[in-house]
């Protein structure tokens, strides 16, 4: 028994050495939340910068579309590390803080080899290492709701080198817009096994930082998020001590604006606001920052009624484009960027309008003769089959503007016209991991294998645009590898949140994924049939008024579709 007992010991000693020497990554700490909560008022000092907002609302994941917002995009450029960043002209740039190198090493097979800095860490000691790009690459490639996963579906291997410091990724085929992955990397050592998972990571806030700034306070009740230096971060410090976002409404953030309080402004702003930030004259400078979203109408050929070609492009034509444009920019600057293409957005260069002529204007006689050849009949106002009722799930992002404004306003118009709606105001996260994402097979009624889940057939919802314009298209439309268009006899999680996958289509959108078909070409071809769909209808890109004040040196409109917080570091407070 005791020769048993010390080799037991000794197995044990064994094994703990082996894994000491096979893992770059020591053991998690014990972290507590590094966000406090404090209802106390911060104290102005010389090196503090106030920044007004619409909301400080989270989750706070980037690469989740329920996610996504103009305060998620401003905390992940302030708190976590990217390899690539886009500099002032949309041009993807190495970031040396966090990476010594990024290059294709091999082109059979298609490979990528990164070499991180031996001194990034996450703010509790951590390495910043391979262990995070898997992390974030299996995400991508497996959670529902995510934001623009079709590059991260190609990987086919991850291996590691230099001590988990280097990152060598294969794809399965060659990719032209590698350079826009593992941006706002996240620290798996802390999200892997947090409760609620992938889903769950970053609800509230971000248990640890790899970027120049760390959360101090997040105050729900005051509407405030105060930043401040990480001292734990490796390369430039802040030149500022704190960053307040804070949050008000118009007259608040214009008031605050007037009186020095605040020294900019970022806001979702109608007409109404942006009167009040021009009347305050010279002395405040605006600007129109493009977001990284398009608003969308999605008429999802899932399960149930919009499965059918005829019925779908029938209740498109009773939609009055217009009027949801109207409702949701509300004359503000997202007025001006009107979304009239399938794949670009308005505020890319070389963005021109594919619409067909007379689309998104309500044609009632040419949806009411689509309708009728689907087997439809008018009868007291209302539109019926066998009987039942032609009714239709308009879903939005829980009460999110301009969403809710939208679906309200699209569902009285389907009402109007004799279709009955069930408006469906879910959680955003529930919305798009969940009822977005439910198994989908045509010739059903019912979600299928989800008992007791509700089926979304219209979602007014925001879409993520930016980056590579191929992965935009392969990320909306595609197929997921190896998928084959939904059948009535094979349920499959759909690709992307409009439930689209046409395979006469998906070789092309594959060519111009991996570059076998320049873009041009391929949109040439594609974007006439998208239309002909009449499964996305785009209304416009998400826009917010930068109102720039007093007593800030160093900040700039930031790179396309982001905005100033990525020069953060370098902001500093300047004389009134």
């Amino acid at each position: 028994m005791r020769g048993s007992g010390k080799a037991a010991a000794l197995v044990t000693v064994l094994l703990t050495a082996v894994a000491a020497a096979c893992t770059s990554t020591p053991p998690p700490p014990v972290v507590t939340s590094p966000v406090a909560h404090s209802s106390t008022p911060a104290v102005p000092t010389a090196s503090q910068i106030v920044i007004g907002v619409d909301d400080i609302a989270g989750g706070y994941n980037p690469h989740n579309l329920a996610d996504q917002s103009t305060i998620t995009t401003a905390l992940s450029q302030m708190l976590l590390p990217s390899v690539f960043r886009p500099d002032a002209h949309g041009e993807y740039q190495l970031d040396t803080t966090l990476m010594r190198s990024a290059e294709v090493t091999s082109t059979d097979p298609f490979t990528v080899t990164y070499l991180i800095r031996q001194d990034a860490s996450w703010s509790d000691g951590a390495p910043i290492a391979v262990e995070d790009f898997v992390y974030l690459a299996e995400a991508m490639r497996d959670q529902p709701g995510v934001v623009q996963p079709a590059g991260y579906r190609l990987i086919s291997g991850i291996q590691p080198s230099e001590g988990g410091k280097g990152v060598q990724v294969t794809f399965a085929e060659p990719y032209p817009g590698w350079q826009t992955l593992f941006s706002n990397l996240l620290p798996q050592h802390l999200l892997k096994d947090a409760p609620g998972g992938w889903q769950g990571a970053l609800q509230d806030s971000f248990p640890a930082y790899g970027g120049p700034f760390s959360i101090k306070t997040r105050d729900n009740a005051r509407g405030e998020i105060i930043l401040e230096r990480n001292e734990r971060y490796w390369d430039k410090p802040a030149a500022v001590d704190q960053i307040v976002l804070r949050r008000s409404d118009a007259t608040g953030l214009a008031g605050a604006l007037r009186s020095g309080n605040d020294q900019f402004v970022m806001s979702r702003t109608d007409s109404a606001g942006l009167n009040q930030f021009q009347a305050l004259g010279p002395a405040v400078q605006l600007t129109t920052v493009a977001g990284p979203r398009v608003a969308e109408v999605l008429l999802r050929p899932a399960n149930g009624p919009l499965v059918d070609d005829q019925v779908r492009e029938a209740v498109s034509a009773f939609i009055d484009r217009n009027a949801l444009i109207d409702e949701g920019t509300g004359g503000g600057p997202s007025a001006g960027l009107r979304a009239e293409a399938q794949v670009r957005w308005p505020s890319q260069a070389g963005y021109a309008p594919t619409i067909p002529a007379g689309y998104g204007v309500p044609d009632p006689a040419k949806a009411e003769s689509l309708l009728t050849a689907a087997g439809y009949v008018k009868e007291a106002g209302i539109w019926r089959k066998d009987g039942k009722a032609l009714t239709l799930v308009v879903a939005s992002p829980g009460q999110q503007e301009p969403y809710a404004s939208m679906a309200k306003e699209l569902s009285n118009q389907l009402i109007a016209a004799g279709i009955q709606v069930n408006t469906l105001n879910a959680q955003p996260r529930d919305l798009f991991a969940n009822l977005l994402a439910l198994p989908v097979s045509q010739g059903s009624t019912a979600p299928a294998g989800n008992s007791g889940a509700v089926g979304v057939d219209i979602a007014v919802v925001p879409l993520p645009v930016g980056g590579d314009a191929a992965t935009v298209l392969a990320s909306t439309f595609g197929c997921r590898p190896g998928q084959s268009t939904p059948s009535a006899n094979v349920a499959v999680i759909p690709a992307n949140p409009a439930a689209v996958c046409d395979e006469t289509l998906q070789t092309t959108i594959e060519e111009a994924l991996t570059g076998k078909k320049p873009l041009a070409d391929a949109l040439a071809e594609l974007e006439p049939k998208l239309w002909a769909q009449h499964t996305v209808m785009p209304l416009f890109q998400l826009a917010d008024t930068l109102a720039t004040g007093q007593g800030i040196s160093g900040m700039t409109v930031g790179p396309p579709l982001l905005g100033p917080f990525g020069e953060a570091v370098n902001w500093t407070r300047s004389p009134r």
